[in-house]
């Protein structure tokens, strides 16, 4: 059986282009080596855990004081904010080497399944962990309405 292969006209044209590896002089050039030495920027990583009766989020949000974090519930929805501020400084003496800055803002929002009851929600911070414990409502549970 005979190989089938497709002619493309302009094979021979790209060939002989200078041009044409262009698209792969940058192929294997990646930007991360350029930046190893500075710190990413941050991020929250979530767990959420749900029983009968609640919701527990453990959100790691490491070196932000407990005044800098806001959680808003509104219904289903849960926003955690976090404002990150960072700065090192390496001197010598009295002249300095080295100073870097980061300020900015971390956030994540998500929706859970049923509404949360905002009155006996509570949140602590301690070691770079928050942990929420949100109730939920009772008498908002999901309910399922048949096709006719």
């Amino acid at each position: 059986m005979a190989n089938i292969t497709r002619f493309d006209p302009f094979n021979e044209l790209t060939r002989l282009d200078p041009f044409s590896d262009l698209d792969n002089l940058f192929k294997g050039f990646v930007m991360r080596p350029v930046f190893q030495g500075m710190p990413a920027s941050p991020q929250m990583k979530l767990d959420v855990t749900e029983d009968d009766k609640a919701y527990t989020i453990k959100a790691e949000i490491p070196g932000v004081r407990k005044e800098d974090i806001h959680i808003s519930v509104d219904g289903k929805l849960v926003s955690i904010s976090a404002e990150v501020k960072q700065e090192t400084e390496e001197k010598k003496g009295k002249k300095l080497v080295h100073s870097e800055r980061y300020y900015g803002q971390v956030s994540r929002s998500f929706t859970l399944d049923n509404e949360v009851d905002q009155t006996g929600a509570s949140a602590k911070y301690a070691d770079g962990v928050l942990e929420a414990v949100l109730p939920k409502r009772k008498g908002s549970a999901t309910t399922q309405i048949a096709v006719s």
